[in-house]
């Protein structure tokens, strides 16, 4: 199980298959981690890291803060998740790769075309994240973080931590907060964790809902920044409370270079991801 050091960070990471590079940022939410390719919604079916690894080398980590990735109390913000695969691609020396997104990690992916255009050959945004009820719940989340800490204190949230085993804790009990996996399996994080200074600590919480969940569309980065952004994009929608259509067809709208296709969810099998995602990265390497 390689690691490499991204900004202090020890990351987790796998190579697999042989080609052109895809650095992949995985669904999963705050809990976004290697095994999500095999394992969350359509990607089971899909098997992309046992499927185009014949043509194209498959980059993928556990995002800081989950799995098996270090992490450290700090502002979150969708650029610091894109800083690491940049921190990979230099420890790998590949200085441009294909990008792809599912869920939560199509805002990641979009933070790394836009802080590294020059790097990224192409985009693949499955299911982009976004819509009032995304954001309401996300906003949310973090609200009920602050209460809790606010009210009951850190070593409640620890004892709540290491109380569940459920993956994607900060999604399903938002009490826990964003380093809940951290906090649940290293004993030297869980007390400095426990040290911080609360008022601090609230104030941090206090604006990071706000500055992920900032519009009531594809959150994160400006429309006059996703305008300038050169790669080619292929997008497949969602259609959910999380996954708002209207999410989709804002990249659409934004992004110079859009391709959206327009597949009805129930539509959307393994194989016919498979092949958009096969199909894409083929036509942008010619």
């Amino acid at each position: 199980m390689p690691f490499v050091d991204s900004n202090g960070i020890n990351t987790r990471y796998e190579v697999f298959g042989k080609g052109p590079p895809l650095l992949m940022f995985s669904s999963g939410g705050f809990d976004a981690t290697v095994e999500k390719w095999s394992t969350a919604g359509v990607w089971k079916n899909a098997r992309l890291l046992e499927t185009i690894t014949d043509s194209f080398t498959c980059i993928a980590h556990d995002r800081r803060e989950a799995g098996e990735s270090g992490g450290r109390i700090e502002p979150l913000t969708w650029t610091s998740y894109a800083e690491q695969g940049r921190s990979i691609l230099d420890h790998l020396g590949i200085d441009q790769a294909f990008v792809i997104g599912g869920c939560m990690g199509t805002e990641v992916a979009i933070a790394f075309a836009a802080a590294y255009p020059q790097r990224t050959l192409g985009l693949i945004l499955h299911w982009p994240v976004g819509g009032i009820r995304y954001r309401a719940a996300g906003l949310d989340r973090f609200a009920v973080h602050y209460a809790f800490v606010k009210k009951h204190g850190f070593q409640a949230v620890v004892e709540k931590a290491r109380a569940g085993e459920k993956s994607q804790r900060f999604f399903f009990e938002p009490e826990v907060g964003p380093w809940v996996n951290l906090i649940a399996r290293d004993e030297s994080f869980a007390e400095f964790y426990q040290s911080q200074d609360v008022e601090r600590y609230l104030l941090m919480i206090s604006r990071m809902g706000p500055s992920f969940f900032d519009r009531d569309t594809f959150p994160g980065t400006a429309p006059e920044v996703l305008m300038g952004i050169p790669a080619p994009a292929s997008i497949i929608p969602g259609h959910d409370a999380m996954h708002a259509t209207s999410a989709a067809r804002y990249l659409e709208e934004c992004l110079p270079n859009a391709h959206y296709h327009d597949v009805a969810l129930e539509d959307q099998t393994g194989d016919l991801v498979r092949g958009i995602v096969r199909e894409s990265l083929e036509s942008w390497s010619k």
